[in-house]
């Protein structure tokens, strides 16, 4: 995986081949992030990042001047890959190894960016209570946004609080604010 922009522009970064991941495309989320330029700060939000993996979309927002993100994953190979990743590139990434569901019932913490990239497998009722969990225990600052990657053959857009959904390849990120129901 590379970082595509910011301050560790074209940085290789490794991951163990055992990790149970699927990183972000570069392609994707290169026009993910010329879509968040628009509309955010970077140095100015919060950001948790949920189904972490190798934490490559932390990197990224970090990259970019995000100093606030929370990298959240049930898996403990993971939490230790990003956090000693992040420690090697200097970036405040706070790892957290937890349930993602229960995370989001517990942990209260608000951002202006919540970002979620599950197993393109897991079940859409589990897609969709990632939106009601968010949208529910009201864990988006105001003019925050949940964006949920997933599979070109799942469709979100009847979940609550879907606002519109973007397609790169065979990923596809819907997005979510508290504006729409």
């Amino acid at each position: 995986m590379r970082i595509i922009s910011g301050t560790h522009k074209g940085r290789h970064i490794s991951a163990p081949k055992k990790l149970p991941v699927r990183p972000t495309t570069d392609m994707a989320k290169e026009a993910l992030f010329n879509i968040l330029n628009n509309r955010f700060y970077f140095d100015e939000i919060e950001v948790i990042d949920l189904f972490s993996g190798t934490g490559n979309m932390s990197y990224e927002f970090s990259s970019r001047g995000v100093t606030q993100i929370t990298a959240v994953d049930a898996h403990v190979g993971c939490i230790k890959f990003i956090d000693a990743t992040s420690k090697e590139l200097g970036f405040a990434i706070t790892p957290v190894k937890s349930d993602v569901f229960l995370y989001l019932k517990r942990s209260g913490q608000k951002a202006d960016i919540i970002f979620a990239d599950p197993p393109y497998d897991m079940p859409l009722l589990d897609f969709s209570n990632i939106a009601k969990l968010v949208f529910e225990q009201q864990l988006l600052k105001e003019d925050g946004v949940l964006i949920i990657e997933h599979s070109k053959h799942m469709n979100l857009s009847e979940v609550v609080h879907f606002t519109n959904q973007r397609k790169y390849g065979g990923s596809v990120f819907s997005f979510f604010d508290a504006s729409s129901d």
